[in-house]
C-alpha cells in the first residue's frame, strides 16, 4: 500500500491510506542542522543506539541514484544509504537476524508506519540523507516541509506506489517490536470475517496516519474514541469520503479509487466492530476515575 501523517478539519476521514502525507510541525520547512541529524533505533521499547548522520556515513558506503518520486511527481536524485544496511548498523546485527520481524518507522511529527521485514528489507529501499538536486532539501508536500534529515525513498519502478511502499520523511526512529505489542487494542477480537478483512486493510494502509483506540498515527484523526466515526457519520458518507475526499473538502487525504465495494464494506465492518471494543485510557486519566 512512505511530517508531517489528518485533525478536526478532517473529521470526515475514515482512513487515510499509507499514501497520506502529513502536515508539517512549526518550522518543519526550515533547514535542519547537523545536531538534528540523528536516527534512533529501538527494540522492544529499549533504545539500542542512536546514530548521527556522520556515524552512518562512516559505517555504510553512500550511493547516488535517480528515481521517480511520487510526492514530487517527477524524477529526483538522492544521496542515500541502503535501508537494510542502515538497519544492520543501527541494531548492530547481521542482516539475516533482521528477517521475520515487525518494524515501525517513526517521523518527528507522529507519523508512524508499521512494516513487515519482507517489505523493509526489500532491495531498492534507501534512507536518503541529502537531496542531490538541490542545496539543502527541496520542500515537499502541501505544507512545503523539509523532508530531512532522513527520508525513506525507493529506487525501483515497481516501488513507486505510496500504497505499497510508504515514504516517511523527517525519519526520527526505527523500532523492532511485534505489531500486537505496539498496537494491542486495534484488532477486532472475536469479530466476523468482514471485520477481520477490514482490520487487515486498516493495518496495512491506514494506521500510519490514524489511531484506533489511541493506538496508531497521530497525523489524522482518531477513529474510535471517544466516539467511533460510524457513530457520528452516515456509513454512505464515510464510504464516499474514502473513495474521493476532495468531493467534500480540499486536504491531505488522497482519493482511493482502487478500493472495491467489498473493500469499503470490510472497512466499515471493522469500524462497526471496534465501536463495541473501545479502549481509552487517556480519558479515564483525565477524569481521574481510574476508568470506573
Amino acid at each position: 500500500m512512505s511530517s508531517r501523517v489528518l485533525a478536526l478539519a478532517l473529521v470526515l476521514v475514515l482512513g487515510s491510506l499509507a499514501s497520506c502525507r502529513r502536515s508539517s510541525p512549526p518550522g518543519a520547512s526550515e533547514p535542519l542542522d547537523d545536531t538534528q541529524a540523528m536516527l534512533t533505533f529501538r527494540r522492544d521499547g529499549r533504545v539500542v543506539r542512536t546514530l548521527s548522520r556522520r556515524d552512518l556515513l562512516q559505517a555504510i558506503p553512500a550511493v547516488t541514484f535517480r528515481a521517480h518520486d511520487p510526492y514530487y511527481g517527477r524524477e529526483k536524485g538522492w544521496r542515500a544509504l541502503p535501508l537494510e544496511k542502515v538497519l544492520a548498523a543501527g541494531f548492530a546485527c547481521d542482516p539475516l537476524e533482521l528477517r521475520g520481524l515487525d518494524y515501525v518507522l517513526r517521523a518527528r511529527d507522529g507519523y508512524a508506519v508499521p512494516l513487515a521485514s519482507a517489505k523493509i528489507l526489500e532491495p531498492g529501499g534507501y534512507v536518503a540523507f541529502a537531496d542531490a538536486d538541490a542545496p539543502g532539501w527541496e520542500p515537499i508536500g502541501p505544507r512545503r516541509a523539509n523532508p530531512g534529515p532522513f527520508y525513506v525513498v525507493w529506487e525501483r519502478p515497481e516501488q513507486q506506489s505510496l500504497e505499497t511502499h510508504p515514504r516517511p520523511w523527517q525519519l526520527a526512529a526505527i523500532e523492532i517490536t511485534p505489531f500486537e505489542t505496539t498496537y494491542p487494542h486495534v484488532a477486532p477480537a472475536g469479530a466476523g470475517e468482514d471485520a477481520q478483512r477490514g482490520f487487515a486493510l486498516f493495518r496495512a494502509s491506514c494506521i500510519a496516519c490514524h489511531a484506533m483506540n489511541r493506538e496508531g498515527g497521530r497525523v489524522g484523526p482518531e477513529l474510535n474514541v471517544p466516539q467511533s466515526i460510524v457513530e457520528y457519520r452516515p456509513e454512505a458518507q464515510i464510504r464516499a469520503y474514502v473513495r474521493d475526499p476532495r468531493t467534500f473538502r480540499y486536504g491531505n487525504m488522497p482519493a482511493h479509487p482502487h478500493l472495491t465495494e467489498a473493500d469499503l464494506d470490510a472497512l466499515v465492518a471493522y469500524f462497526r466492530a471496534m465501536r463495541d471494543r473501545k479502549h481509552d485510557p487517556e480519558a479515564a486519566t483525565a477524569r481521574g476515575d481510574g476508568g470506573l
